[in-house]
């Protein structure tokens, strides 16, 4: 729902952790109250009794927004949203350059009262969708974490043994549970080959001998270097191991949740387009909020950027703006349209004769598709070829 287009009075809340900064104001501009508020739901509905009917304005709808939302909800009192840019611009509206509290609860306050079309209404998603969210901010954090421990580990057998390093696949879950039983190259090649493949098995025999030789090209360590290492790499490939199995989880987890959404099903018909990147879409865009394809593009980072001096327009450049995780699902899960016969295959093949390169090419087949997923989501209809 849209937030009053003109309230009599606006509570703007700079949020933090334990505590906000409160600035009450009206439509004539009067303070009638800025001073903290307890992050905590009596202090909140205390303020909320006093001012009952106002709009309440956050900075952040998430994390350290969050109780002040569900307290003004509560409360039945309507609530929206200052984005953080919107907020640092409409600043220098305002006398003084000081950064505090007090100034930034005023800032939100007065520019929901004098500028009510900066702000966004508050989301309120199915709880099904809020589930599938929070699993999917996991799901971040467990890629995060994996891609830390790889690098991590990758690291430490370059250095011990780069043969070995060069070998080993640590998206194999038998090679990840070799080294998380026995460690480092060393001790891989100190077990032998008929240890080794009971520890890794459902491995190729010729990928365990491999594994098991390596070493012979490179100068052995002393004992108590090959057990420092030993244990670094039982600890991350054991970590490796159980962030993939819960990754694994979380996604058919998220997948069980947005079953039943019509949204998420009808993402799924378009070419490309699966569980990850369907999930991504659906629990991300709000596609109410997008009046046209132009929009969903900028926000998914797959919109150009002009270059213009006087009258003339220069060629354009892509954009570096826009949700990252998006932008990456998006222009990877057309690698698989690359070079399919049918109208993707051809237009990218039509951008690569006119001198682009794959990565330029691709992206340009996901800004074409995405006004397709845009219709998708606005009408809620499957793809239809």
């Amino acid at each position: 729902m849209a937030p009053p287009r003109r309230p009599e009075i606006v509570i703007g809340l700079d949020v933090g952790k334990s505590s906000h900064w409160a600035c009450v104001a009206t439509r004539d501009g009067e303070v009638l109250a800025s001073r903290p508020v307890a992050n905590r739901e009596n202090a909140l509905d205390s303020l909320f009794a006093e001012f009952p009917g106002a709009l309440v304005v956050v900075d952040q709808v998430r994390n350290i927004g969050a109780l002040a939302l569900s307290r003004a909800r509560a409360a039945g009192m309507p609530s929206a949203y200052l984005p953080g840019l919107a907020a640092h611009e409409a600043a220098r509206l305002f006398g003084g350059d000081a950064k505090t509290d007090e100034r930034d609860a005023m800032v939100i306050a007065k520019t929901a009262l004098g500028i009510p079309d900066a702000l966004l209404p508050v989301p309120h998603p199915d709880p099904a969708i809020a589930a599938a969210r929070a699993l999917a901010a996991q799901r971040d954090f467990l890629t995060r974490e994996s891609t830390r421990s790889k690098n991590r580990l990758r690291s430490i057998l370059l250095e011990s043994c780069p043969e070995f390093e060069s070998l080993v696949d640590l998206s194999d879950v038998s090679e990840l549970r070799l080294m998380a039983a026995l460690g480092g190259p060393w001790s891989v090649a100190d077990a032998g080959r008929r240890r080794a493949a009971a520890l890794a098995r459902g491995a190729r025999r010729g990928k365990v001998d491999a594994l098991v030789g390596s070493v012979g090209s490179s100068a052995r360590p002393d004992a108590a270097a090959i057990a420092a290492e030993d244990r670094a790499v039982r600890f991350l490939a054991r970590r490796i191991a159980e962030n993939a199995a819960e990754l694994q989880a979380a996604t058919a987890e998220i997948s069980a949740l947005l079953e039943r959404d019509e949204t998420y099903r009808c993402l799924l018909t378009v070419p490309g387009i699966g569980p990850k990147t369907a999930s991504e879409l659906a629990i991300s865009v709000n596609i109410d909020d997008f009046p046209n394809h132009d929009r969903l593009a900028s926000y998914c980072g797959l919109a150009p950027r002009n270059r213009q001096s006087g009258t003339s327009v220069s060629s354009v450049s892509a954009s570096r703006q826009g949700n990252k995780r998006l932008k990456n699902l998006l222009i990877f899960s057309c690698n698989c349209l690359a070079r399919t016969d049918g109208r993707w295959g051809e237009y990218y093949a039509r951008c690569r004769d006119r001198g682009m390169p794959h990565g330029k090419a691709l992206k340009a087949v996901a800004r074409k598709r995405l006004k397709v997923i845009y219709a998708v989501m606005r009408d809620k209809v499957p793809y239809v070829a």
